[in-house]
């Protein structure tokens, strides 16, 4: 029998709570079912017994706390509301019981923004996580010891796990499971309910809104100015000329304030452009290409790839609008 420890977060999101539960809960029945034993037993823990979530709407009530909570097989931290930040510091009297029981052998796992709290412990540093795309870069700024793969759905490292954004945690659940029982209970619990086994990354969903959050003035005006001439072909060089600072340096001081190469920039900014084109569906995919500034059509496709997760023709079939 493996524990299974759901800490309840002030302002956490409950339906990552509940599904938890309930997935769990299936999982011990389809076991039972076919004349196995249940193989999890599942608590919920509370830095007090009675725990408030969406902005108090919710109270649930805690099955231990953090001062009677036994040593578990495995924590898992839901997900929490949009400001992370401030989530994070209403649940820290967490910090120190999350690290006794990682030191002891008990394995955690995050969901979505509930990585800004377990980031807060220090466990995460010098490991691989995720987290919910839009939080990217907030992310990065105060955790800069942890490695941030924000396209991924999952990510693993040292009994340590972590999801993307929304739904992404039904996907580490399934990944759990396998990885505790068996390829065909996850196939079951998997049809049972109706969930999409086939996401990888989470690139497709990622809106590029530009890391403008780092005080550097000189950059954030060379990043608008990027923004507004992305049809234009846009050289390092004029841009150095134009606003008057030596390349090595201007390279340096983006890269530094953005975490992106200039070009890497100028590539997120033009496919970004020919995402919202083809959302639109008023042009076709090589008047987007060319309008963003391609003319090879493979370079254009291998790129879009690249950032956003898929193809333009899948892209424009998940997110084109729909044809009467």
């Amino acid at each position: 029998m493996k524990l299974i420890s759901v800490i309840i977060p002030e302002h956490g999101v409950t339906a990552s709570i509940t599904d938890t539960l309930r997935f769990f809960a299936k999982a011990n029945e389809m076991l039972v079912n076919s004349g196995q034993a249940g193989m999890f037993d599942v608590q919920l823990v509370g830095f007090s017994e009675k725990m408030f979530l969406e902005e108090g709407r919710v109270c649930l009530q805690a099955d231990k706390t953090i001062n009677n909570a036994e040593l578990s097989d495995l924590i898992i931290i839901p997900d929490i509301s949009s400001d992370a930040l401030r989530a994070t510091q209403f649940n820290r009297h967490y910090f120190h019981w999350l690290q006794s029981q990682y030191r002891k052998g008990a394995e955690i796992a995050c969901f979505s923004a509930g990585a800004f709290l377990l980031a807060a412990t220090g466990i995460l540093n010098g490991k691989k996580c995720s987290t919910h795309w839009m939080y990217a870069d907030e992310f990065r700024s105060f955790y800069p010891a942890i490695t941030l793969v924000d396209d991924k759905i999952i990510t693993e490292q040292n009994g340590t796990y972590s999801s993307g954004g929304g739904t992404c945690y039904w996907n580490l659940l399934l990944y759990l499971l396998q990885k505790y029982t068996s390829r065909q209970l996850a196939i079951s619990i998997t049809k049972f309910f109706l969930l999409d086994t086939e996401r990888n990354s989470q690139s497709s969903f990622m809106m590029f809104k530009g890391q403008k959050e780092h005080g550097d003035e000189l950059v954030k005006n060379i990043q608008l100015y990027i923004e507004h001439n992305y049809m234009e072909k846009i050289s390092i060089s004029k841009l150095s000329a134009d606003f008057s600072i030596i390349r090595r340096t201007l390279e340096r001081r983006f890269k530094k304030a953005t975490k992106n190469s200039i070009a890497e920039y100028i590539q997120r900014v033009k496919i970004e452009a020919a995402k919202k084109e083809i959302e639109s569906g008023r042009k076709t995919i090589n008047e987007i290409m060319y309008e963003v500034g391609y003319a090879d059509g493979k370079a254009f496709r291998d790129l879009f790839c690249k950032i956003a997760g898929l193809s333009p023709t899948d892209y424009k079939n998940r997110f084109g609008p729909e044809r009467q």
